[in-house]
């Protein structure tokens, strides 16, 4: 009896042994594809296109998107993000990283973190911002055409950030980092800081930048299990009374099936003096811009139909006559696979 007791210990003490093991480090490959075709209806589509104001997918007929190949190592205490981009968006998203090296170009994001505790992370390198409610690859938007808000705030930083979970619900981030996105190093000697408070999926940014302010509010909330309704809205001021912009965005996005969703994004944009976001050349113009999306999942590919119409409040486009109007009627149709 004793002998079955004491092995029965033995096992039990194994067991807990085993079980307090940490799991093995990872090592994961993925990424994403993208191209589109895009054309307007109320312009022409030729060299005397004018597109919307707004980051990527802006090129007519059919064109790319860009490639995108993230390769992570994640251990227990430590690891890293190699995200590296191909294409036009790619470039877009990275206008201002080609300063020391031609290779510069293609770096996305770089960063090594160390979890210092289960509620303790630090992060060191280049990293997407942590504003706004859209981010630079297609697979993490609904919408496939970016809004205002996202185009012209900050698209990355380079910096160290440290990120503490306060409870299961309450989160907060600090970061020190170079001007926005000045992500290869720093040519200026003057650097940003950023915090980030959440709770509970909402989400409350600040960043002060050597030539700017903006404060930034991300969320959403599933009203249904078929219904979810993001929420953005932003404030950005320019040093020196240079103007700057505030607006607003809405994204209800319905289920219809289990392959199928629709989604609307509702913006309101409007620049604090001559901007320049809307292209108006006037000063304090606005735009309301309305994009209505479908998302059909097939595997790993989403094929996504957009219409796109943006409303100034001073002539911003051309029509097909080549006149000044103030709106713009496009449409897209992209296609999008991740692995």
């Amino acid at each position: 009896m004793k002998k079955f007791i004491t092995l029965s210990m033995l096992f039990v003490a194994t067991a807990l042994f085993a079980q307090e093991e940490p799991a093995p480090p990872t090592f994961t490959l993925s990424g994403s594809i993208d191209a589109y075709y895009r054309a307007n209806f109320t312009a022409p589509n030729d060299e005397n296109a004018i597109w919307p104001g707004t980051s990527f997918a802006n090129l007519p007929g059919f064109a790319l998107g860009m490639a995108n190949v993230v390769a992570s190592y994640e251990g227990e205490k430590v690891g890293f993000v190699a995200d590296l981009v191909f294409g036009p968006r790619g470039t877009d998203a990275i206008f201002n990283s080609p300063m020391y090296s031609a290779t510069g170009n293609i770096v996305n994001q770089l960063y090594a973190y160390w979890n210092v505790s289960p509620s303790v992370k630090l992060t060191m390198g280049n990293f997407n911002t942590f504003l706004g409610y859209e981010v630079i690859s297609p697979t993490a938007n609904f919408n496939y055409s970016t809004s205002y808000l996202f185009s012209w705030g900050p698209f990355s930083h380079t910096g160290l950030k440290a990120d503490f979970a306060l409870s299961e619900d309450l989160s907060l981030m600090v970061g020190v980092m170079n001007g926005t996105d000045l992500t290869e190093f720093n040519p200026t000697g003057d650097y940003a800081f950023g915090a980030q408070l959440g709770y509970s999926g909402q989400f409350l940014n600040v960043l002060v930048d050597p030539t700017f302010f903006e404060i930034d509010y991300t969320g959403g909330f599933n009203l249904s299990d078929s219904f979810y309704l993001g929420i953005n809205a932003a404030y950005l001021s320019l040093d020196d009374d240079a103007g700057g912009f505030m607006g607003a965005a809405l994204y209800p996005q319905y289920n219809v099936t289990d392959t199928f969703t629709l989604g609307l994004r509702g913006e309101y944009f409007a620049e604090d003096g001559d901007f320049g976001a809307i292209g108006s050349g006037l000063e304090d113009s606005s735009v309301l811009a309305l994009t209505l999306t479908g998302s059909f999942a097939i595997d790993n590919l989403t094929i996504k139909p957009e219409i796109r119409l943006d409303s100034a409040s001073d002539d911003s486009f051309i029509d097909n006559d080549l006149a000044p109007t103030k709106s713009l009627g496009s449409f897209v149709l992209a296609a999008i696979y991740s692995f």
